[in-house]
């Protein structure tokens, strides 16, 4: 730990200086447990911290090895980490099972991929660095649980303990016998490291002669099936074909478990974090193959552009037009920070940016217009005059030009309700101010959007456009 304390040094010259003491404290303290795949969402709630601030600390932390970052691809259904990858450029596949929902997925990375952090081996080492050394339950709760699952700090074992009937430890290469008595209920028999179930639906007559079943515990047996059985002695021969221990578990699927795994809270999901300022500054290129094509169901675009950018050149030389540009696309870029977002790229004298929910960017519109209004004041004249528009939708990420960006039509649509607008003002797409948030911060300050049908080139049917005064 002592070799950390210049490195949390440095981190207090790039970061909030009380998240960083608060970090720190959290590394030095706290049990093992939890500084394996943080959520620092729930990081900032419990120390009552500003998200933005508290995921910034964290990026910058990792960038200079106090933390190791994963990307999770999680079970919408159960909320387990179906794969872990040390970076996105490994989510891979088109779809991916969880065996305890019995249901396939098409990653997605608004809620299906989370981003965790992991306190760094160099740092402090902690069990999860061992994860196939951890007690069954503590496995559970380390590594096969997503961060966005709630468990219980207080009495976990003793909630557990509800629904698990049996469970065992078998290493590599070993047999076992599990024996118990199957109540009248559905049971799962689940293993977390191959991530394999088996369904009994247990009903009808009790019986008191033994039921057999075997499982054989491998990379690929998945066990989908659903088997009928009769409450009563049940013996269950399984056998390990891995090369490491595996965890199986026989569990009832009662209120309990539900419960359990109803208990949720809010993550942060690779939509996000590829929407933030910091994590595009310090990861630059380093995020998306060439060949990759990620999906994201809803995203928000927001394109601005100066009006009459040409005549300003013209008309005050080319070296102060530059700098009146420069510092417009200075004070573009704090305000999209600041709002949550990222500037994918700027083209001349516009900017692209993507934010995760709409309320956000129509939030960093009225800032940018305000702001423009503000820097021409103070020149006491008009030379910069901003067109904003602002759409969401779905799109693909992908990796162009060395860049993260984004492609499909949700992008192109955005781009052309910014070449709608004119001097000063604001278009947003019918989606957008369909967000009840959006809405609400557009009634907060009482303005009331003006809506008209338009139509775009290349899109066959006419939208609807509001202009935000």
């Amino acid at each position: 730990m002592n070799e950390a304390q210049p490195l949390f040094s440095m981190l207090r010259q790039s970061a909030q200086p009380r998240i960083v003491d608060a970090i720190e404290r959290l590394v030095r303290e706290a049990p093992d447990r939890n500084l394996g795949r943080i959520n620092a969402l729930a990081f900032a709630a419990a120390e009552g911290f500003d998200e933005e601030q508290t995921i910034n600390c964290f990026l910058q932390a990792s960038h200079l090895g106090l933390f190791d970052m994963s990307w999770n691809v999680l079970c919408p259904g159960c909320g387990g980490v179906l794969d872990a990858n040390t970076t996105l450029k490994t989510v891979q596949s088109e779809e991916y099972t969880c065996a305890l929902c019995a249901a396939g997925y098409e990653p997605t990375l608004d809620e299906m991929v989370e981003v965790t952090f992991t306190v760094s081996p160099r740092v402090r080492r902690i069990e999860a660095h061992n994860p196939h050394q951890l007690p069954p339950l503590e496995y559970f709760r380390q590594i096969y649980w997503g961060s966005g699952v709630d468990l219980p700090e207080e009495n976990y074992e003793a909630k557990v303990e509800e629904f698990v009937l049996e469970s065992l430890e078998l290493p590599a290469g070993e047999k076992a016998v599990i024996s118990l008595q199957l109540p009248a209920a559905f049971v799962i028999i689940f293993e977390p490291v191959t991530h394999a179930a088996q369904f009994l639906d247990v009903q009808g007559e009790p019986t008191r002669e033994r039921q057999s079943l075997s499982l054989v515990f491998d990379r690929t047996h998945r066990h989908h099936e659903t088997l009928n059985l009769r409450p009563g002695p049940l013996r269950i021969l399984v056998e390990n074909h891995t090369d490491v221990r595996v965890l199986p578990s026989v569990c009832e699927a009662n209120e309990a478990l539900h419960t359990l795994l109803g208990n949720r809270r809010p993550f942060l999901t690779a939509k996000r974090l590829l929407s933030n300022q910091t994590f595009r500054d310090v990861y630059r290129t380093d995020t998306i193959d060439v060949d990759q094509r990620l999906k994201i169901t809803s995203l928000t675009f927001l394109f601005t552009d100066l009006r009459g950018s040409t005549e300003l050149y013209e008309r005050v030389g080319d070296l102060a037009a530059f700098d009146l540009v420069k510092t417009h696309f200075g004070i573009l870029n704090e305000i999209v920070a600041a709002e949550a977002g990222a500037v994918v790229k700027t083209i001349g004298d516009a900017v692209m940016a993507t934010f995760p929910t709409p309320d956000r960017a129509v939030a960093a519109a009225m800032r940018m217009r305000d702001a423009m209004h503000s820097l021409n004041q103070e020149r006491g004249n008009e030379d910069l005059l901003l067109k904003i528009g602002i759409h969401e939708g779905p799109c693909i990420a992908v990796s162009l030009n060395e860049r993260q960006d984004y492609f499909g039509q949700t992008v192109n649509i955005a781009s052309r309700v910014q070449h709608l607008a004119t001097a000063r003002e604001i278009f947003a797409t019918g989606s957008v101010l369909q967000n009840p948030r959006a809405s609400d911060l557009l009634s907060e300050r009482g303005l009331k959007p003006m809506s008209h049908n338009v139509s775009l080139r290349g899109i066959t049917d006419q939208i609807s456009i509001f202009t935000i005064p």
